[in-house]
């Protein structure tokens, strides 16, 4: 059977001489399912992970129905949860519409609004933005969001993830509701399902695999890591004997660890590695992930919120530095790689606290991460982070009562200061590292029966 070309779904000639320019000459599976069903003007819902060539699966359809449209407000909307996204999305856009006359803008929270209302003095055509911005130039009417035909809401879990259904609920009120809505998630969670059914007319849905499968050509493995310092120790140790780890995506779970993180590693192999999370500005990430790309650094450290949605190519290695808490996250993360038909390597380190995270996304996987001994050259540092250590509460703490007259007050001597913690019989056993397993798996799975 003949592969299908871009050629055959009939798109307009100055579109596929753009294609042509970027050396795109056939579609992904995404978007060989995706193309006539959006081009039978039905809303869709497309359940794919990131990477697939979700962007080109919605921007080509819609953009060979796309009219110039006279009065200047925008026909096109489409919605991301990131500013990385919005700058990511809008230059695709440009690119595909080079030799057409649309007017493109991209808008995001960080900047003077007041300077972004000024960019609509000349009209727009395709709108990317983030919800709050758009919510927010919408209701001080600098857009009018009433002439809207087709609206597309990328990484539409992650958007409900960070907080932003207020904000949706508010743009869909402000659109007429006679349009198209063309919506891509990586997992179809209660919260996608329960809006869809609130807003959408019975989307038609395209999957281009089950939710939460990651892709095959991935190869996972695990470490099973004392702790914080430790990790570094090994990271450096798989830096320093791996070659192929030549472009490579470095997840924390939160900021404060990504600059603990990126501290250590750029001492270890200076001007090799950057950082980005939120509290950096918006051009220094850009900056950033421009040199990533370009190969200019050899890897990035970031967290889940900024690299959700980002196409970097040619990704080798996705290492998991600390395991993520939402088993979803695991496979957004280690969809960076193996893009492209090209194979890719995922490395999560984990210890005795994050192994309960590690059965979660074994039972969404539906299979078992490998692990791999823990090299016996890599030192061990006992010295922990301070988010490590444990924090002891004690229940009822003795209270000092100061009373009214009579007898003095005097300190307590110090063997009387001690607080009664029973005996060994009191304290609960350590868990062991790598307890039974299929016990902790079954207790795992009743648990999501229930939140269900």
């Amino acid at each position: 059977m003949e592969k299908l070309t871009f050629a055959d779904f009939d798109l307009p000639v100055k579109i596929l001489d753009v294609l042509a320019d970027l050396e795109l000459f056939e579609p992904t599976p995404i978007q060989e399912k995706s193309i006539g069903p959006i081009l039978s003007g039905r809303d869709v819902m497309g359940i794919a992970q990131t990477g697939t060539g979700k962007t080109l699966a919605y921007l080509l359809p819609v953009l060979k129905t796309w009219k110039y449209n006279k009065t200047g407000n925008p026909t096109v909307l489409i919605l991301v949860p990131t500013r990385e996204l919005v700058v990511q999305v809008a230059e695709i856009v440009e690119k595909l519409t080079e030799n057409i006359t649309a007017r493109v803008i991209g808008i995001y929270g960080g900047k003077n609004i007041n300077t972004q209302k000024l960019l609509f003095n000349d009209g727009c055509d395709i709108l990317v933005g983030t919800p709050g911005r758009v919510m927010d130039l919408a209701i001080d009417n600098a857009i009018s969001l009433r002439e809207v035909q087709k609206l597309i809401i990328d990484e539409f879990d992650e958007m409900l993830n960070l907080g932003f259904r207020p904000q949706l609920t508010h743009i869909f009120e402000m659109m007429k509701p006679k349009r198209q809505n063309i919506l891509f998630s990586a997992t179809m969670t209660d919260a996608v399902d329960e809006m869809l059914e609130q807003y959408f007319a019975s989307p038609i849905e395209i999957s281009l695999a089950k939710s939460g499968t990651p892709l095959e050509k991935i190869d996972q493995t695990g470490y099973k890591v004392e702790n914080f310092n430790t990790k570094i120790n090994l990271l450096e140790h798989l830096l320093k004997n791996n070659e192929d780890m030549s472009k490579v995506l470095i997840f924390t779970n939160n900021k404060k660890n990504s600059d603990l993180l990126f501290a250590k590693i750029d001492e270890l192999f200076p001007e090799q590695f950057d950082v980005i999370h939120s509290n950096k500005s918006q051009n220094y990430r850009l900056k950033a992930m421009k040199r990533f790309e370009n190969e200019e650094i050899r890897g990035l450290i970031t967290t889940d919120v900024m690299a959700r949605g980002l196409d970097i190519s040619d990704i080798t290695h996705v290492i998991n530095f600390e395991t993520p808490e939402i088993p979803e996250q695991y496979i957004h993360r280690i969809g960076r790689t193996g893009r492209a038909d090209k194979d890719g390597k995922a490395v999560t380190f984990v210890t005795k606290k994050e192994e309960a995270y590690i059965l979660d996304i074994e039972l969404l996987m539906d299979r078992d991460l490998k692990f791999t001994d823990f090299p016996a050259e890599v030192k061990i540092n006992p010295k922990k982070i301070a988010s490590e250590e444990d924090v002891i509460i004690m229940k009822n703490p003795a209270q000092v009562k100061l009373y009214d007259g009579g007898g003095a007050f005097h300190e307590k001597k110090d063997k009387n200061k001690k607080e009664n913690w029973g005996g060994p019989s009191k304290r609960k056993a350590p868990k062991k590292f790598g307890a039974n397993r299929a016990q902790q798996k079954s207790i795992s799975a009743s648990k999501s029966k229930k939140k269900k």
